[in-house]
């Protein structure tokens, strides 16, 4: 009805639970309700699990970066790659961010591996490799020349943000990068 009281064709329905809506079969009221309440922790526990998944997906990236961060400062030059506080620096710089990886372990000192090249192209491992010995007059056989490889391992252990059953609450994650080193 309009101000005038006539009736302008529209019907009102007052707010009255009594009355029975179109299309509701009678006691379904609160059935979305209790549906809600039996999936929410099942959504919530499926959406932790993609975090943890993610953070921990992010920490292992991170291990691996720091790996290869300090194998390449080591890859430089024979110099670099026997300075161990160095490449320590290098790869704590790039892997440890304090919030996912607080404490990032880099194996020290980096694993060096010294190979000789004849003229031919053929190679053999020599039998030590420092600093000293990776110039060319450590291989018996002229002409040739040493080549180097350094290896630098990194590890972190990471804590879990959430514990759930079977998973441990700290993984240790593990890195490892190689390059030859420039001469």
């Amino acid at each position: 009805m309009n101000r005038a009281g006539k009736s302008n064709g529209c019907s009102t329905v007052a707010a009255n639970p009594a009355v029975r809506r179109p299309g509701m079969p009678d006691g379904e009221n609160g059935q979305a309700f209790v549906e809600l309440a039996l999936v929410l922790p099942m959504l919530t526990l499926i959406v932790l699990g993609i975090v943890e998944f993610g953070r921990l997906a992010y920490a292992a990236i991170e291990v691996s970066n720091a790996a290869r961060a300090g194998v390449a400062y080591a890859a430089q030059s024979v110099v670099f790659a026997s300075n161990g506080p160095g490449i320590t620096q290098a790869a704590q710089a790039d892997g440890q961010d304090g919030v996912v990886v607080k404490v990032l372990n880099v194996q020290s000192p980096a694993t060096l591996t010294c190979y000789c090249e004849d003229s031919t192209g053929n190679i053999t491992q020599l039998s030590s490799c420092s600093v000293t010995n990776s110039n060319p007059a450590a291989c018996s056989v002229p002409p040739n020349r040493v080549l180097v490889d350094v290896q630098v391992n990194t590890s972190a252990n990471v804590d879990t943000l959430f514990h759930f059953p079977g998973i441990p609450n700290t993984l240790t994650f593990t890195g490892q990068a190689t390059m030859r080193v420039g001469q």
